[in-house]
């Protein structure tokens, strides 16, 4: 039995290796705007934490950091569960939120 859990496990990884990288500015306008766009509930309530509100504008941003906040939830942001970001999602949505030379 555990030959199968560890042979499903190395399949799935080579599936995930194989697969095409998520398109992360798609996935953000999809999956995290209407939060943190310019007029959303996120921006407003990051505007008392932040000197810059909006994730599309921010430079300070990295991969690690952003995965943490989704995944925990911070302030006000509920943590976001992998049923509704896939860990590869996520990791797009990361890596494009905190390339801010992706973003032009």
């Amino acid at each position: 039995m555990r030959a199968l859990i560890v042979g499903l496990a190395v399949c799935a990884s080579i599936a995930w290796a194989d697969a095409p990288q998520p398109d992360g500015k798609a996935l953000y306008h999809e999956k995290c705007s209407m939060c943190h766009d310019k007029t959303g509930m996120g921006t407003g309530l990051l505007a008392r934490r932040s000197q810059t509100p909006e994730l599309l504008q921010r430079t300070d941003l990295n991969t690690t950091f952003v995965v943490q906040v989704v995944r925990a939830g911070i302030g006000n942001m509920p943590a976001i569960p992998r049923g509704e970001v896939s860990d590869r999602e996520l990791q797009a949505i990361a890596e494009y939120l905190a390339e801010p030379e992706k973003r032009r």
